[in-house]
């Protein structure tokens, strides 16, 4: 089991404390020295005010964060968890992908999803009508630019003749692929088009604004993972997706830290129903107290998991 741990660079009120060149690498730098296999930032430009005030929050660019976490780190990779392709020109993304793929040496996860804010969308100028058209004819642009070969393509915004994008990303064909939703679109998009499938905990009451099934314990989470095994069987993909997936209940760690054996059984758990990553929220009331944290999911779980 593989362990990526969120940078809590949505603190925007408190930018010195967390947002800061300083603190993403004093924060990235001590998730390394834990034994974390990544760091993850999400990817919020224009969230409005309505979905600030039920508890959305704000985000700093995750190019530029994980930029200043690769610079910090050697082995640490680097994970969008999730950037909206659909709020960008996919040979911009693919751009930049490249470029901090090649700086890093080759650590970029790239996760994705369709996304589910369309004021947000209205706001970038994204067409959330056609989100998910959008998010898969980006997946196929930015593959078909990595391979290095002119790309004649023509998507629904934007019409490239034999197009070049130099550099090349490090990892090839591609830096991983992640898809993040639980519905059967993003399933099938998993096993056509990307790498690992990343669903997520959304209790039923939540499903309306996430747009996206629910997923509330991990029953719920191994069905569907049988799911996308006999999509994968369908498809005639002989290895399925890996699975990333956040742990029911410990979301935050509620302000607290939870029982350490039961953690590890826990992650056991995870692991014996297929799911390869997980994603973990630590707490921390202010930057010295998030690094406690991470060296205590350093020290009593990840050094008692198998990884």
């Amino acid at each position: 089991m593989k362990i990526s741990v969120g940078l809590p660079t949505h603190h925007v009120g408190e930018l010195s404390e967390w947002c800061t060149a300083e603190a993403i690498t004093e924060m990235s730098q001590a998730c390394e020295a834990a034994g974390a296999d990544a760091v993850f930032v999400t990817d919020h430009p224009a969230p409005d005010v309505k979905f600030l005030a039920k508890g959305g929050h704000h985000a700093l660019d995750p190019f530029v964060a994980l930029t200043v976490a690769s610079v910090a780190t050697s082995k640490l990779r680097l994970h969008f968890n999730l950037a909206i392709l659909a709020y960008r020109n996919p040979f911009i993304s693919a751009k930049a992908i490249a470029t901090l793929d090649l700086i890093s040496n080759g650590r970029v996860i790239l996760g994705t999803g369709a996304g589910y804010l369309a004021p947000e969308f209205a706001a970038v100028g994204g067409d959330f009508e056609h989100r998910n058209d959008v998010t898969d004819e980006a997946i196929r642009a930015m593959r078909a630019i990595w391979s290095g070969e002119p790309v004649t393509m023509t998507g629904l915004h934007f019409d490239a003749v034999d197009t070049i994008a130099l550099p090349l990303p490090v990892q090839q064909p591609s830096p991983p692929i992640w898809i993040g939703g639980n519905s059967n679109r993003a399933i099938r998009r998993s096993v056509e088009l990307a790498d690992g499938w990343n669903p997520m905990p959304s209790p039923a009451q939540a499903s309306r604004m996430l747009r996206t099934p629910p997923i509330e314990t991990i029953e719920d989470l191994e069905r569907r993972i049988g799911d996308l095994r006999a999509a994968s069987e369908k498809a005639g993909r002989e290895v399925p997706p890996e699975v990333i997936f956040t742990p029911i209940g410990y979301a935050h760690f509620s302000g607290a830290f939870p029982d350490a054996a039961q953690f590890v059984d826990d992650v056991a758990a995870y692991a014996a129903i297929g799911v390869s990553t997980l994603t973990i929220n630590l707490p921390g009331e202010t930057r010295a107290a998030f690094i406690e944290s991470v060296e205590w999911l350093g020290a009593e779980v990840i050094s008692n998991i198998d990884s």
